[in-house]
């Protein structure tokens, strides 16, 4: 049987269910009802039953979802990882090992969790996402998570050194920073007392410096002890690029307090390297008592290039930054108003006739809290007595102070020839990259603080896991920048800085991104993280038929054009 419409002239067509037989051996049909007056839906399923179909009982779902599942931002994670060989970089396939930690860096990605959690995530009958899922990791424990962690660290060097084959190239910059994160618990040998740079003083931390290449992606990390002075971390960071990346020649560019004569003298010479670093304020006072430093070179300039007797075969690049002077100027009015408001307060205790402020030791640790509160004490002459208590500014100090704002030098081995004064100092500021790596490994977007690791290797695996992860979002806001409120225009923007010295400028079409909180293409702008919650609607539902309702089936949800155009820009088809 079938069903056949017949033209009906200038009426509707006629719908007919028909048969046919054989007769004499001939074909024939005959029409064994009028469907005409059925709805369209009712004959096109007695169609779908004529051609094999089943028929569902009424009140049963033709389709029913038996998990659903975020899954677009694991699909842009997964994807980039293996579009940029990230997989192979840390192992071979078929490793389970491999792939707990590919899922691990990923998940540090999406929701930055404990290893407990991560478990839990990763597993299907508690998965959070579809990554595990699309790793086909099945069941997941900590212990292995764990075992996974121990099995990257062994890796860690190898996987160092295809890093820094794939973005360092002998004379290329390196970039050279520290920074230090916060512990839990007080069993790790590596947790000591030192410099918090999380402002929470007191408290236990560990302390890692950070390879980058010159655009800021991330090549190499390694962790020491809390209480370890940024310049002693210089030396290993060299026998790195030397021995294990085989660099004969970069340029290495720290901050003034990483690279110090000291190191300069007995590590970066010794080992034939470049640098380019900065003074510090001593040593820049030095220069303006010597006279080496004039600051009248700034009268019609913001950057001039001197050489000085205390710094032989160096080049000194010195810059003055009007803003910076002028926001200099304006917090040290402020800090001075407010330490003799507060140092008023106490001549007025001093001198009043009830119960006055008596005895020098009293008045001194009054004073000691104010001066100490504020950092003033350079700034005032104190006049402390049994009985009496004055205070004046040091105006002559204070003025040279004010006259030397918002200049810094750059100081670098480099011939003019090789690097000019502007790209030095460009170079020099470069620096900001590796904070910002910092910013999205500690708190933005990775949280690797605080850390609850007890063992020392664990918490080093901890930190490279942490490294890679940023890795791996380097990558991707690299790609999606379009959409980001990122500057897609850099290029656009330093054509229009009137020198290397002046603030950065963000190109107009950033600024228009900001303002009107619209891409080019009218699409909304969002940041690397609301992005990823975005992508993360499109899920991936696991679907029974009732025709079928022993086969599953896998089917993603319709992307929107925010998530269409994500997956356009990273190269992924869904």
């Amino acid at each position: 049987m079938y069903i056949e419409a017949v033209p009906n002239r200038n009426s509707p067509p006629a719908v007919l269910l028909r048969e046919t037989f054989r007769q004499n051996g001939k074909i024939h049909k005959r029409t064994l009802c009028n469907l005409s007056h059925w709805p369209i839906a009712h004959v096109e399923g007695l169609r779908g039953v004529l051609k094999g179909g089943t028929v569902i009982p009424t009140g049963q779902d033709a389709f029913t979802v038996i998990r659903s599942l975020p899954h677009g931002h694991v699909a842009a994670a997964l994807g980039i990882a293996r579009k940029i060989g990230l997989d192979i970089v840390l192992g071979p396939d078929a490793n389970r090992c491999r792939d707990l930690v590919l899922a691990m860096l990923i998940g540090r990605i999406l929701d930055p969790v404990s290893k407990l959690a991560a478990a839990r995530a990763l597993s299907p009958a508690t998965a959070s996402s579809s990554l595990g899922e699309a790793l086909g990791l099945g069941d997941v424990d900590d212990d292995e998570l764990y075992a996974g962690l121990d099995w990257l660290l062994t890796r860690q060097p190898a996987i160092e050194a295809i890093l820094a084959k794939r973005h360092l190239t002998n004379g290329s910059l390196v970039l050279y920073d520290v920074s230090s994160s916060y512990m839990q618990g007080r069993c790790c040998p590596l947790a000591k007392r030192g410099y918090s740079r999380d402002g929470k003083k007191g408290t236990l931390q560990i302390v890692y410096g950070l390879l980058c290449a010159p655009d800021g992606c991330p090549v190499a990390i390694e962790v020491f002890d809390g209480n370890t002075a940024d310049p002693t971390t210089l030396a290993p960071q060299i026998e790195k690029l030397k021995q294990r990346f085989h660099l004969d020649h970069v340029v290495l560019v720290g901050d003034r307090g990483m690279i110090t004569q000291a190191r300069i003298t007995e590590d970066i010479k010794a080992a034939g390297l470049d640098w380019i670093t900065a003074l510090r304020a001593p040593a820049i006072k030095d220069l303006l008592n010597s006279g080496a430093l004039q600051l009248t070179l700034f009268d019609q300039r913001d950057m001039a290039s001197i050489t000085a007797p205390d710094f032989p075969g160096e080049r000194l690049i010195v810059c003055r930054n009007p803003e910076l002077a002028a926001e200099r100027g304006r917090k040290r009015d402020e800090l001075l108003a407010a330490t003799e408001k507060d140092l008023a307060r106490i001549k007025a205790a001093v001198g009043r006739q009830r119960d006055p402020l008596r005895g020098t030791a009293a008045i001194a640790l009054a004073v000691g809290a104010v001066i100490n509160n504020h950092k003033m004490k350079k700034h005032f002459d104190l006049a402390i007595t049994d009985t009496a208590f004055g205070f004046t500014r040091k105006t002559a100090a204070i003025a040279a102070e004010a006259a030397s704002d918002g200049i810094y030098v750059v100081r670098t081995n480099l011939a003019e020839a090789t690097l000019g004064d502007a790209d030095t100092v460009r170079s020099y500021k470069s620096l900001a990259l590796v904070e910002r790596a910092f910013r999205c490994i500690k708190t933005v977007d990775l949280h690797v603080r605080p850390v609850y690791h007890w063992l020392a290797e664990r918490v080093r695996a901890h930190v490279f896991l942490c490294m890679l992860a940023y890795y791996l979002e380097w990558h991707m806001r690299q790609k999606l920048a379009p959409m980001l409120f990122d500057d897609t225009h850099k290029e656009a923007a330093e054509a229009q800085r009137r020198s290397a010295v002046a603030p950065a400028q963000r190109s107009k079409t950033a600024v228009k991104k900001q303002t009107t909180g619209l891409t080019e293409d009218g699409l909304p702008v969002h940041s690397f993280r609301s992005l990823l919650a975005d992508l993360a609607s499109l899920a991936r539902n696991t679907i029974t038929t009732a025709i079928t309702p022993l086969y599953p089936m896998t089917v993603l949800t319709r992307p929107t054009p925010i998530q269409q155009k994500a997956f356009d820009l990273l190269g992924i088809r869904m």
